[in-house]
């Protein structure tokens, strides 16, 4: 799927090799009074972040820009206003949904609610959305953001610092750890590297820079990026670390602490990957996205403080089995020491892996139960399917 896929993850609707290209169903519309954005299903998050900061608002969106809206919305959305301002579909107040049958439907709080409780992280397994409003929020003209960088020699002190300072952060601080081998275009020099970015979604940049100097003051980075930059610019900041049209592959895990365990780990393999292509994110979450309840919509572990994302970019097939080798491998060595749960927009491609239990492992049981209810009843015969699945509930008297 082009326009509306997410990132990397876009696929056809079908087997038979359908795409659906929304590329040019990219309007943005907003409403500065109402603070509401009507977003068409093609759109990308740069395409959004540009029509909203005029006004000085943003949609919670996620963390690349290139990534298209669809796609991110339907998985969740993570990115640099969760913890203030929730996932992507905490604030998607309707959808406009093309069903298998035909038909052109709106799904809210107030029309189908069912259907709007499957689309807030249920993926695009119930109809092609070709139309979203969500909420917006206050955003200042020069945000407070920034990044601290740390080389391997001081991992260990910062992640055990890192761990302690968002043990008690305000929801206004949302925070990404990201380990990687930083691309020329970023003049870090060609070595592994640990970064700490950070966005403040207050006006009072005063108390944002105090809470920022608490972790500066406990692990001094080597470098400081702090430049003010619009929250535009902000938002593709990281675009250079996922190249558009690469080979990918990616895993997840969620985690309650990061204790000594899970620092050895991350360090470990931190310090094994040595090429530009592959990586992995801690995502800081609770706040605002931790208080909505764990049923209010279908993504998973909304307990779970931390997100692990890891993930790879790469040119060439001959490089598949090397660079999927070792997400696999740091995934395994990881998932005995999470919390349980994964994120669907972080979940990598597994031809081999039983559908009906892959997403039992991102939904849980009641969850998947429900949705494969709602999948039976807008797509009984499981036509959009080269997705995450969910496949359609049987129906009730069905043995065959």
């Amino acid at each position: 799927m082009r326009g509306g896929g997410h990132n990397v993850a876009g696929n056809g609707t079908v087997d038979d090799g359908l795409v659906l290209d929304l590329s040019r169903l990219n309007g943005v519309e907003v409403d500065a009074e109402a603070r509401t954005v009507r977003v068409a299903a093609g759109a990308t998050l740069a395409q959004v972040d540009r029509a909203t900061e005029p006004a000085n608002v943003a949609v919670p969106t996620g963390v690349v820009s290139n990534t298209g809206i669809a796609g991110l919305t339907l998985g969740g959305g993570v990115g640099w206003l969760t913890r203030a301002h929730g996932l992507t579909v905490d604030n998607l107040l309707s959808a406009e949904v093309v069903t298998v049958a035909g038909d052109t439907v709106t799904a809210s709080e107030a029309e189908n609610p069912d259907l709007f409780w499957g689309l807030r992280g249920g993926g695009g397994n119930f109809g092609v959305v070709t139309e979203f409003t969500f909420r917006a929020h206050p955003i200042p003209s020069l945000p407070l953001t920034g990044t601290f960088v740390y080389p391997a020699p001081l991992w260990a002190s910062a992640l055990a610092a890192y761990a302690a300072w968002t043990s008690d952060l305000p929801d206004e601080l949302t925070s990404v750890l990201t380990f990687t081998v930083p691309p020329p275009i970023m003049g870090l020099g060609s070595d592994p590297l640990m970064l700490v970015g950070y966005a403040w979604a207050s006006e009072d940049t005063a108390s944002g820079a105090e809470v920022v100097d608490r972790l500066r003051r406990a692990a001094p980075p080597a470098v400081e990026a702090k430049e003010p930059v619009s929250w535009a610019a902000w938002q593709s900041s990281a675009d250079a670390i996922f190249p558009r049209g690469s080979r990918g592959y990616w895993r997840n895990s969620s985690f309650d602490r990061l204790d000594p365990d899970v620092i050895a780990a991350l360090i470990r393999r931190g310090t094994e990957q040595t090429w530009i292509g592959t990586g992995f994110d801690i995502h800081h979450l609770g706040g605002a996205f931790g208080r909505v309840p764990e049923d209010a919509t279908p993504f998973p572990s909304r307990a779970a403080r931390y997100w692990l994302n890891i993930y790879g970019f790469w040119a060439e097939p001959v490089d598949d089995i090397a660079r999927k080798g070792f997400i696999r491998a740091f995934g395994d060595e990881v998932e005995p020491l999470g919390s349980g749960g994964r994120y669907l927009n972080f979940l990598g491609e597994e031809p081999e892996a039983d559908p009906v239990q892959q997403a039992q492992q991102v939904y849980g049981v009641s969850k998947l139960e429900r949705l494969a209810i709602l999948k039976r009843d807008y797509d009984p015969q499981n036509l959009l399917r080269r997705n995450h699945n969910v496949r359609p509930a049987v129906p009730t008297g069905d043995t065959d």
